[in-house]
Order: structure tokens, then sequence, then C-alpha cells
């Protein structure tokens, strides 16, 4: 399967936080660029985002990590959404109310039946690394 383009990207994003469920938490990131296994987006942090002491939730993080990786998956050679098998996300530094943070995805490999991501979160303004993550995810068969 081809990559898709930037507008069918940012319309999977869409479907993805206007359904009703937990995704919805995403409704402020808005996807800036997508290319063969790559998407990157930007989202500024609300108090919505935040924990007590005005930073970003680390549960936010996982689930941009979570998210931005399977669309860059689906934006890749299968275009399968896949199921996870692992994930992990190392925080480094907080991200505070007001700032605006990058999220990178990108597919690692993908295999016949694995796919591997890596996803950074960074601040827009000074380039520090945020929290790092990686995914895995099965395909199903080919």
């Amino acid at each position: 399967m081809a990559s898709l383009t930037l507008n069918t990207v940012r319309q999977v994003m869409r479907a993805i936080v206007d359904h009703s469920g937990f995704d919805s938490v995403l409704s402020k990131v808005n996807v800036l660029s997508a290319s063969p296994g790559k998407v990157v987006c930007e989202m500024r942090v609300d108090e919505e985002h935040t924990i007590r002491g005005g930073t970003l939730h680390g549960g936010l993080t996982a689930t941009l990590v979570d998210v931005i990786s399977t669309v860059a998956i689906m934006n890749s050679e299968r275009g399968s959404p896949g199921v996870s098998v692992d994930m992990n996300i190392t925080y480094m530094n907080a991200a505070k109310l007001g700032e605006d943070v990058l999220i990178t995805a990108q597919v690692l490999k993908q295999g016949r039946t694995l796919a591997f991501a890596t996803v950074d979160l960074t601040s827009k303004v000074t380039g520090k690394l945020i929290a790092q993550g990686r995914h895995t995810k099965h395909l199903g068969s080919s």
C-alpha cells in the first residue's frame, strides 16, 4: 500500500479523535506533516492535559506515543493499525502548561507480522527532549 497524503492522515486523526471514546483527549493534536512511515504533530499543553503540578500528564504522553505511532504505521507499507504488543516510554523532562510540544513518530522496521516505531516528544521552542517512546505492534498475517 502507498503512503497516505497529509490530508488523509489528518482525516484519520480526526476520525480517531471524534470517536466518543478515550482518544478524544487528543482533540488538540495538529498533524503538521506526513511521509511514508513518519508523522509529525504538535500540541499545546493545556490545563486539561496536566497533572496538579502544571506539567503534561504521563498518561497523556503514553497515549500520544500509542496513537501517533499507530498513525505512522498506518502510513507505511501495510497500512494496517495492528495491535499493541509492547510499548515503553522514557520521561526525561517536563512539558509545562502552555508549552508547544512536537510529536514525531517514525516506523523503524516493518516485517511480515510486526512493526516497530519510535516517538519523540520535544519542546517546540527549546528542542529539549521531553519523552521518548517505543511501540511494537502485531500486524497480523501478511
